[in-house]
């Protein structure tokens, strides 16, 4: 869908320290053959009584409140909040979206938790979009603005983050970015989004059957072996994986095709945070450009941020000043379920935009 008055105001992160992938080799607690494939040189990861040992939430506030002081007026105008994530915040049954908009922006702000899987923050990008170009009450003729968070602590015992899917490892972090019906002072404009989806397919993160409730002693979770048993029930792993790739190749042409946008005018590409073996792939087979113009480099650094790779790969850009104005970049998402939401940015002023 093409967005005529959906503009980025705003981008925070927050991040936890490094952890080395080479000494989680020496350490037993990542397989060699899959640092030497993937690549990835460090993690983010929050350390127990350390200065990060924030909760997911914690996390997404503070990131949250990078991103509205970046957002000038539109940062007066929140009229929702959005949050999403992956894994644990902090308390059973509990909607962690309240405590992230009452720390962010106060007690009036509606907030939704939106679970998507690692595609919710570009999900959320377009259920904003539809908001903002929808209407709805304007304050004081200034437009309306969503604030669009994501956060995840991916602790051990339940999760290990080295191993519980080949090819990724999980890093800890929250993110945010607010988008504005209103053009003054943004950084970007949105020029369009595009959702597709496969149903089907959402037998990959589950496995082949379902239990009546969490474990009594907790395993870590193996997203890898959950694949596995759903590929032996359903006797064809190649048609799955085509059907991803499938879905995913006709977000990005619907995307690039409402935005006006022919794929030699995208000047940088944000994907999903994987190993470089699977990036490469994405790179060669759907995209056909080089790895410099992924944000390749930023994801062996600081692993797979749930939900939030998106928005952090975007503020990665715009905070070194590898994107100006006129630039043009493709995000494209991907999550199980199976969900692929892509979208198109315009940078239209980086002087204000990461200070």
């Amino acid at each position: 869908m093409r967005w005529e008055q959906v503009y980025l105001a705003g981008t925070g992160v927050w991040l936890a320290d490094r952890t080395n992938a080479a000494a989680a080799v020496a350490a037993g607690a990542y397989d060699a053959g899959e640092h030497a494939v993937n690549q990835i040189h460090s993690v983010s990861s929050a350390a127990a009584g350390g200065p990060d040992d924030l909760s997911a939430p914690e996390m997404a506030v503070r990131a949250a409140r990078t991103a509205l002081r970046r957002s000038g007026p539109a940062a007066e105008r929140i009229t929702n909040v959005f949050h999403s994530y992956l894994w644990f915040q902090g308390a059973e049954l509990w909607p962690s979206a309240a405590y992230v908009a009452q720390h962010a922006v106060g007690s009036a702000v509606p907030a939704f938790d939106l679970l998507q899987q690692c595609n919710a923050g570009l999900a959320g990008v377009e259920l904003a979009a539809r908001q903002l170009q929808g209407g709805g009450s304007d304050r004081a003729g200034g437009g309306e603005a969503v604030l669009l968070t994501t956060a995840d602590r991916f602790a051990a015992p339940a999760f290990d983050r080295w191993r519980a899917e080949r090819g990724m490892v999980y890093g800890d972090g929250g993110t945010a970015l607010v988008l504005s019906s209103s053009p003054a002072g943004a950084t970007g404009r949105l020029l369009a989004t595009a959702t597709r989806v496969d149903n089907s397919l959402e037998g990959l993160a589950r496995g082949a059957g379902f239990r009546s409730g969490p474990e009594r002693e907790p395993r870590p979770v193996d997203l890898g072996a959950r694949a596995e048993e759903y590929f032996r029930a359903q006797r064809n792993m190649r048609a799955a994986t085509l059907r991803t790739a499938e879905v995913a190749a006709e977000s990005i042409r619907v995307a690039l095709a409402d935005s006006g946008t022919p794929m030699d005018r995208i000047d940088r590409v944000v994907l999903n945070a994987t190993g470089q073996q699977r990036l490469r792939w994405q790179l060669e087979h759907q995209l056909g450009i080089e790895e410099e113009f992924s944000n390749w480099e930023f994801c062996r650094e600081v692993g797979h941020l749930g939900a939030g790779d998106h928005f952090a790969g975007l503020n990665e850009l715009l905070e070194t000043g590898e994107v100006g104005e006129g630039d043009r970049v493709l995000l494209v998402g991907g999550g199980t379920g199976y969900s692929c939401t892509s979208a198109v940015v315009e940078i239209t002023d980086t002087s204000g935009g990461c200070a």
